[in-house]
Order: structure tokens, then C-alpha cells, then sequence
């Protein structure tokens, strides 16, 4: 098809120009190639288009017809190129996004409800999970996660470092009193975070620079970060988060950080995508949407 679309762009040239002469130099060509051109094309299509003479050529009746059809061709041609070419700048159709709940749900989804303001072509579906989405798998075209992907396959962008900290209710720290040292914790209730079959009972802190596996014990434990958030707010058990999770409670005091001189071990914020390359414009602005809005942020 490319063949004939050219074919028919160097033929409407010819006619515009007036002479094979004409058109071989409005195409930096020789009126030989031209002419070669023209017979091939007529060759192909089984009729005589011009009348050829010594100094100009005239459209035979079934040139003329030709002419006006291929006018009408190109004109569409160009149309849509300019029209996909438009398109291919401009954000616009469905995006599907996954990330963690409790992110997802306080940070996430507001960049959603922003970005949509900017774009108003583009529609955003936010699927919201603690299992741990997978941008392939779950047929996503970002998926905000924490810690690099295992799939070599894709590629991921980091927006936020941030670290852990082991924090407690001031309800809870009332009655079962403040840890002082990791070693401390063994005496606490702990809620723990679950993934799939696996408890998270090792919590990483630093000590003196050097990581310490502490293993932690307790009633309660979840797969959901949310409910884990509200039962260490209730008093229920000290709780290991991230800062972008609790900032406002340590704000308002809701929660307490314990431990502060183990710092826990530091926790990466990155979006997964399939390829750079051919990334549509609706998932590259809203890439760069939220890593402007991310970097607006300090978890230290």
C-alpha cells in the first residue's frame, strides 16, 4: 500500500507541475525517472493517463478521473496522518492504574482526581490491592508498588524513598510502657503484616549503621496495611510503617514513634510500566504527574 500511495503523491506532482521536467526538479529527479515512473503506473493500472508531448502532457479521460480520485485519496491520507499524529501527542483514553490501599487510597487517588482535572480526556480506572499487582498480569499500564519488581521485563521508576519506623498508640504506650531497645520489642504485642502464606515477623533496624532482624510476636495480623494502620491507632499493638503512611498521626499525635535511634531500614516507592518504548502519552504524563507530585515530599 505504501508503493501505491507514493505512486499516486509523484503522479498528482506531475500533473500540478505541468511537465515530467517540472516535477523531476520540484523532486530533485531526472525527467527519465519521472518518466519511468509514469509508465510503470501506467503499466500497472492497464491505461494511458497522459498524452505526452515535447513540452507539457495532458490528462486523458481516464487520466483526468484518476487525477480527481487521487487528489481525494491523499487529501484523506493526510488527514489521518495529521489526525493519528495529534493524537499521538496528546493524552487521552484509558489508563489503568494499581497500587497498595493505603497509599492508594490517601495519596494515589487524590494525584488521580488532579491529574483528571489537567487531562480531561483521559480516563483513569484505580484498582486498589495488598496482594501485590502485577502491571502484566493485571493488565495495568502503571502499577505504584513497594521495592523493585522481580520481572527483569519491565521497567520501574522510583518516586519516593522513605524509611520505617516503629510506631505505638499513646493509649497502648500508657499501659504497656515505651521499648527502649530493639531487644525490647520481644515483650510487645506486634501486629504484623501478611503476603500470601508469609508473616512478616522480622522487622529490620539499624543499630549503630548495621541491620538487626528482630524477630516480633503478637495477637494480631493482617494482609491489609489499612487495618493494620487502625489497630496500632487503637492501641492495640505497636505497629512498623512507613512515614507516608503516618505522617499525619505523628502530626497530631495519634501515633508515636518508638525507637527513633534504630532506624528502620529505608522503603522504596517506584511505578512499574511495560516498556519505554512507544509509551503512550496518557501514561507517560501521568508518570511524570506524579513524580513532580512525589518529589514535592521529604520521608526522612
Amino acid at each position: 500500500m505504501a508503493d501505491e500511495i507514493n505512486d499516486m503523491r509523484v503522479f498528482a506532482q506531475m500533473i500540478e507541475a505541468g511537465s515530467l521536467s517540472a516535477a523531476a526538479r520540484a523532486a530533485d529527479s531526472s525527467p527519465a525517472a519521472m518518466s519511468r515512473r509514469l509508465a510503470a503506473l501506467e503499466h500497472r493500472l492497464g491505461v494511458r493517463l497522459v498524452t505526452r508531448t515535447s513540452r507539457r502532457f495532458e490528462l486523458t479521460a481516464e487520466g483526468a478521473q484518476f487525477h480527481e480520485r487521487v487528489l481525494a485519496i491523499l487529501a484523506a491520507v493526510d488527514e489521518a496522518e495529521t489526525e493519528a499524529s495529534a493524537q499521538s501527542r496528546t493524552p487521552r483514553g484509558l489508563l489503568r492504574v494499581g497500587a497498595p490501599s493505603e497509599i492508594g487510597r490517601k495519596q494515589i487517588a487524590p494525584m488521580i482526581t488532579a491529574f483528571c482535572e489537567r487531562y480531561r480526556d483521559v480516563e483513569v480506572r484505580l484498582i486498589l490491592s495488598d496482594i501485590g499487582l502485577d502491571v502484566i498480569d493485571d493488565n495495568l499500564d502503571v502499577a505504584v508498588r513497594i521495592g523493585l519488581p522481580e520481572d527483569t521485563g519491565v521497567v520501574a521508576r522510583k518516586l519516593l524513598s522513605s524509611r520505617r519506623v516503629v510506631v505505638g498508640a499513646p493509649s497502648y504506650l500508657t499501659r504497656h510502657g515505651t521499648p527502649r531497645t530493639a531487644a525490647d520489642l520481644a515483650s510487645h504485642d506486634c501486629i504484623r503484616l501478611v503476603r500470601g502464606q508469609r508473616v512478616f515477623d522480622r522487622w529490620r533496624l539499624l543499630d549503630d549503621g548495621r541491620p538487626r532482624d528482630i524477630l516480633v510476636s503478637g495477637r494480631l495480623s493482617t494482609a491489609n496495611g489499612e487495618v493494620l494502620h487502625d489497630w496500632a491507632r487503637d492501641g492495640r499493638g505497636l505497629a512498623l510503617k512507613a512515614l507516608w503512611d503516618i505522617e499525619d498521626d505523628l502530626r497530631s499525635g495519634a501515633l508515636i514513634e518508638c525507637l527513633a535511634d534504630y532506624h528502620c531500614d529505608e522503603i522504596d516507592l517506584y511505578a512499574v510500566y511495560a516498556s519505554r518504548r512507544h509509551l503512550s502519552p496518557r501514561i507517560r504524563a501521568f508518570l511524570d504527574f506524579m513524580a513532580d507530585a512525589f518529589g514535592k515530599n521529604v520521608y526522612v
